[in-house]
């Protein structure tokens, strides 16, 4: 498998540079297997071109932001889990959030190339201005005040807003949110990390949504965003 790598890249006109095992450690950040590419810093999209993209492209916009999420760990895991449920993007604030670093691209598997980034200097902001674009903010947090599969807003344009595991969502962000919603646990475990519990909030939203496509045509009771 190196050498196919090799090959590849001496096609594409890349210069390759053999060294050793210990210089390729020093270099990466990340466990790596033999072979290290340098590539470009990451370039972050906009959030209200995340949900443009989405419209374009006759999609109904599913945004996913995290709050004060650190650990690069959760990051790539929730990109990879936007990626297998429909995300149109991940929207991450500057101070007190984690970047696309090495080892969000490596436990994304992939999907850190497929699902777009947006970096926001003010999340509150940022989430203000998508609910003035006609989208709705679903906070996920165990104190929610409705239970995650009785989201009468699936089919709708959503943001839906994961803090940190144990501080859960800042006061600002939970405030600006239309919904809190909880994922029903065991009450011998306090909560869920980040990335769980926005993988299990986008199933459930691909499942209603799903839901809603297959059901007769019914009058909505959502409320609209005026």
């Amino acid at each position: 498998r190196l050498s196919a790598v090799v090959r590849r890249a001496t096609l594409l006109g890349a210069p390759v540079v053999e060294v050793t095992k210990l210089d390729l450690e020093a270099l990466t950040d990340a466990a790596h297997q033999g072979v290290a590419i340098e590539v470009p810093a990451y370039e972050y999209a906009d959030a209200r071109d995340l949900l443009e993209r989405a419209r374009e492209a006759g999609r109904t916009p599913l945004l996913v932001a995290l709050d004060q999420v650190t650990d690069p760990h959760n990051l790539g895991a929730v990109l990879r889990n936007a990626g297998a449920f429909g995300a149109d993007g991940v929207i991450i604030p500057e101070r007190r959030s984690v970047g696309v670093n090495t080892t969000v691209w490596k436990v994304s598997a992939g999907a850190a190339a497929r699902v777009p980034v947006a970096r926001e200097t003010n999340l509150v902001r940022t989430l203000t201005a998508l609910k003035k674009e006609g989208c709705f903010v679903v906070g996920l947090d165990g104190g929610g005040d409705t239970a995650l599969e009785d989201l009468t807003l699936a089919d709708a344009p959503l943001v839906v807003v994961t803090g940190a595991e144990g501080a859960g969502l800042s006061r600002l962000v939970r405030q600006t949110c239309d919904v809190i919603a909880s994922i029903p646990i065991s009450r011998a475990v306090e909560s869920l990390n980040a990335a769980v519990a926005t993988g299990i909030g986008l199933y459930e939203i691909d499942r209603l949504r799903r839901a809603a496509q297959s059901a007769p045509p019914a009058q909505s009771a959502r409320p609209d965003r005026g």
